[in-house]
């Protein structure tokens, strides 16, 4: 009699533990997408899905997902470690309204978007997309070789919450248009919390949108350290770098290599008790005003830069560095 009992709760065991292998079986380490796609599909190379918001629930995590041909393959929001990746094809999100990809994932996952092309389209007045990308948790974010334009927010806001420090990586990357109003950036660097920044931006260029870079310490008691190298800021509205550091412990990057042209407020800015740059071999010209701290900031000098031309107001740097 007990046996018989026992039996169909056996066969409901088993029943549960072969939907959820099946379900298992189904994310897949590497996923594809194409403009000829179906998200009813597998996301296999032969049967490919249509969009990112598709594929991903069958891409495990740390997985990636890839683009076998051109196409537009919406926007996308991001909880677990992935790889988007189109570079050799043209993978874009056109979005209107809306943000092209949001990133919410674990305190461990690192995230890389690769060869993209992120359009705030505007259809209409009003209508134009938010942000490129919006890092909200993660252990790490990449971009790279990726075109970002046209969003009426950041282009790439970085914003952490999960504590511990954050990596944020942006190679090889345009981002253009980015700020219709207030204190929007091409990159935004603003963490919050306890959560640290790490900071790494190379080969980049961030022009025509309302401020350059702002790594922005008001919101978070941690720090934000890091560098731009080898990268051209230039003709936004407003300033071109920006440091302050607000409630954090401090905010430092060094500037190396970089062409600070054209911005129509300044190319160089410093604000709050514990912010600064490190700058040598960079050129600040023609933008309203070169260089400019407020309290006690800095704005220190390698002795390798070229600072002229800025509207008759080219400011000064507040120190060397100390090089030993």
């Amino acid at each position: 009699m007990g046996t018989r009992r026992l039996f169909p709760f056996l066969l409901a065991f088993l029943f549960a533990s072969f939907v959820f292998s099946s379900a298992a079986s189904a994310q897949a380490s590497r996923t594809w997408i194409s403009g000829v796609g179906d998200d009813v599909n597998p996301c296999s190379r032969t049967a490919p899905c249509k969009t990112f918001a598709g594929a991903i629930s069958k891409t495990a995590a740390g997985g990636e997902i890839n683009c076998l041909d051109p196409g537009g393959f919406g926007g996308v929001t991001i909880t677990k470690a992935i790889t988007l990746a189109c570079d050799g094809a043209i993978g874009s999100i056109l979005v209107s309204g809306v943000n092209a990809i949001i990133v919410n994932a674990g305190p461990n996952d690192h995230i890389v978007i690769s060869g993209l092309e992120l359009e705030g389209l505007a259809v209409a007045p009003g209508t134009q997309g938010l942000t490129g990308i919006n890092f909200l948790a993660g252990k790490s974010l990449t971009v790279r070789n990726t075109s970002i334009r046209n969003f009426s927010r950041d282009g790439i806001a970085f914003a952490p919450n999960s504590g511990g420090t954050s990596q944020l990586n942006v190679v090889d990357t345009l981002i253009t248009n980015a700020g219709a109003s207030g204190t929007y950036a091409g990159i935004q660097i603003r963490p919050t919390g306890a959560t640290s920044a790490a900071v790494n931006i190379d080969k980049t260029q961030v022009n025509q949108g309302l401020y350059g870079i702002v790594a922005d310490g008001a919101a978070t008691t941690g720090k934000i350290n890091g560098g731009v190298h080898d990268s051209s800021i230039s003709n936004n509205g407003q300033n071109g770098i920006t440091v302050s550091n607000g409630t954090a412990g401090n905010v430092t990057l060094v500037i190396d290599d970089v062409l600070v042209v054209g911005n129509g407020n300044n190319g160089l800015v410093a604000g709050g008790t514990a912010a600064g740059m490190l700058v040598g071999r960079t050129t600040v010209y023609g933008n309203n005003r070169g260089l400019f701290t407020t309290g006690a900031a800095a704005l220190l000098s390698y002795g390798t830069n070229q600072v002229n031309g800025n509207n008759g107001n080219d400011g000064a740097f507040t120190g060397p560095v100390a090089v030993k």
